[in-house]
This record gives C-alpha cells, sequence and structure tokens, in this order.
C-alpha cells in the first residue's frame, strides 16, 4: 500500500549544503537579505502614511506593495535560516500548508498589484487629463481589495487542490521552502492532473497580467518619446524601466519554475529560480520603487 498524505507527519526541505561552515554563511547571507527587506519596506510603509504629500494613487500601491513584499518574505526565508542554523531540515506538516497557502497569497497578491500600478502609470503619463476620474480614491482601495481578495482566493484554490493529492513519493522537498512544483513531484503520477490544470490556468492569468504590463509600458514609452524635454524623458525613463526590469524577472522565474519539465529540473537550478523570484523582488522592490523616490526621500 502506497504511503498517503495522511501518513505524513513532517516534510523534509533542501538543505543549501552539507557543510556546517556552508550552512552558517547560508544563515548570515539570508539574515542580511531578510533584514535589508524588512527595513526598506518597514521605512516605505510610515513614510506613505505620515506624510499627506504622498496620498496619492502611486504611493498607496506602493504602501501595498511594502506590505505584501514583507508577508511573502517572512514565509519562505526565516524557517531557511532556523533550519540552517540548527543543522536541521523538517518542517511541519502544518507548517507545509501554511508556507503555501501564504507564498501563494502574497505571490499572487504581489502580481495583481503590479499589475495595476503598471495601470497607474499608463494613466498617469498617458491620460493625464482622466487621472482624477478612473483613479479617484474608491477606485484605488477597490484595485488594492481586489489584488488582495484575489491572491487570497487563489491560494485557497492552490493550497486545497495540493495537499488533497495523495503523496507516494516520500516527504522530500528539494526546494529550501514548501513550493507547490516540487510538492508535485511527491504526488502519485495520475493524481495531479487537477493541480497541472490549474497551473495551466495561473500561466494564462500570468501570461495575461504580462501582456497588459508590456502594453502599459509601451504606450508609456510612446509618450514618453513625445516629451519635447530631454530631462522629463530621462525621469519617466529611469522610472518606468527598473520597474519593467523587477516584474520581469519576477514574472519569468516564477513561470519557469511551475511549467518547466521535471527532466530539466535539479536542485540546484530549482534552487537559484525560487531565490530569483521569492528572495530577491522583495529585497530590491524598496530600492527600485521607493529609495530612487526623491519625493520619499524626502518624508524619510
Amino acid at each position: 500500500k502506497m504511503p498517503n498524505t495522511s501518513s505524513i507527519t513532517q516534510f523534509l526541505l533542501l538543505a543549501f549544503a552539507d557543510k556546517r561552515e556552508l550552512q552558517l554563511l547560508h544563515f548570515w547571507l539570508f539574515l542580511g537579505i531578510y533584514l535589508a527587506a524588512l527595513l526598506g519596506n518597514s521605512l516605505i510603509i510610515p513614510a506613505i502614511a505620515c506624510d499627506h504629500r504622498l496620498h496619492t494613487p502611486m504611493y498607496f500601491f506602493l504602501l501595498n506593495l511594502a506590505l505584501i513584499n514583507m508577508g511573502s518574505i517572512s514565509t519562505t526565508v526565516p524557517k531557511s535560516m532556523v533550519n540552517s542554523l540548527w543543522d536541521t531540515t523538517t518542517i511541519c506538516y502544518v507548517g507545509c500548508v501554511s508556507q503555501v497557502f501564504l507564498f501563494v497569497f502574497f505571490i499572487s497578491a504581489e502580481l495583481y498589484l503590479l499589475t495595476v500600478m503598471a495601470y497607474d502609470r499608463y494613466v498617469a503619463i498617458c491620460k493625464p487629463l482622466h487621472y482624477g476620474t478612473l483613479l479617484c480614491s474608491r477606485a484605488c482601495v477597490h484595485m488594492a481589495a481586489a489584488a488582495w481578495g484575489s491572491g487570497f482566493l487563489y491560494a485557497v484554490l492552490h493550497t486545497a487542490n495540493t495537499f488533497s493529492l495523495p503523496l507516494c513519493k516520500g516527504s522530500t522537498i528539494n526546494q529550501f521552502f514548501c513550493d507547490v512544483p516540487q510538492i508535485l513531484m511527491l504526488s502519485c503520477s495520475d493524481a495531479y492532473l487537477g493541480e497541472f490544470g490549474l497551473i495551466v490556468f495561473s500561466a494564462f492569468v500570468v501570461f495575461g497580467c504580462f501582456v497588459f504590463i508590456v502594453v502599459s509600458y509601451m504606450q508609456i514609452f510612446r509618450a514618453v518619446l513625445g516629451i519635447p524635454s530631454e530631462r522629463g524623458r530621462q525621469k519617466a525613463f529611469s522610472t518606468c524601466l527598473p520597474h519593467l526590469a523587477m516584474v520581469s524577472l519576477f514574472l519569468s522565474t516564477a513561470v519557469f519554475d511551475h511549467l518547466k519539465p521535471p527532466s530539466i529540473s535539479s536542485p540546484s537550478l530549482d534552487l537559484v529560480v525560487a531565490v530569483l523570484y521569492s528572495v530577491v523582488p522583495p529585497a530590491v522592490n524598496p530600492l527600485i520603487y521607493g529609495m530612487r523616490n526623491t519625493v520619499i526621500k524626502e518624508a524619510l
């Protein structure tokens, strides 16, 4: 009889290294990134909340992004750090379910929010006269609530689907956190079609958001090239290009992680890809969206 999900009480996560020195190096490295992400994001939140000049749609969405970033990095990194510090690889079943739920929740909410932020930039630059009506405070609250709400629904769907599968290939997850693709690899081969269908649907949603973001930025670039002043063009490009680069990194690595065929899967590749979309964006987003911004610097 194949071991079922119900008999699994804990999962084994991938250790970053076998040598003690490298485990401690990983701990300190992740601690540095984690503290930088927490500091960067937690500075942006009060700066935006307390300065009335920053009570505009762009900064309201940025405040939401900072909250999401703090949540997503806190879901995966601390547990990995604790495991490295205590030289263990275990995570309890409930802990793993919680990680999957929270991680999917924050990552999908981030995708929807980045899409909304691209729309905000598009309206600000391409339709400035309609900005006040298209992005009034009620519309902004509705958009942010839709991003959080759809992230929540999505997380419920994914988590319920993933953990309803019979897992008959052991309990070792080849990742530093409970990642859906890695858990699917433990399921009995014919059972994960439902979750695979959900992942394909997700890919369409992600692709739709990505196309929307790219088209928004293309319209922005067209408008920017029409700006007569060199300084105006530079300012618009310096704002938009880093945004687009970060969104591209985040989406391409997340999609690759979820849709790559198992044949090209290797622990080191999976690890690098996961770090690129789960650890790098929350740490770098405050720099790209916030700290380069003179108004936020003044507010701080």
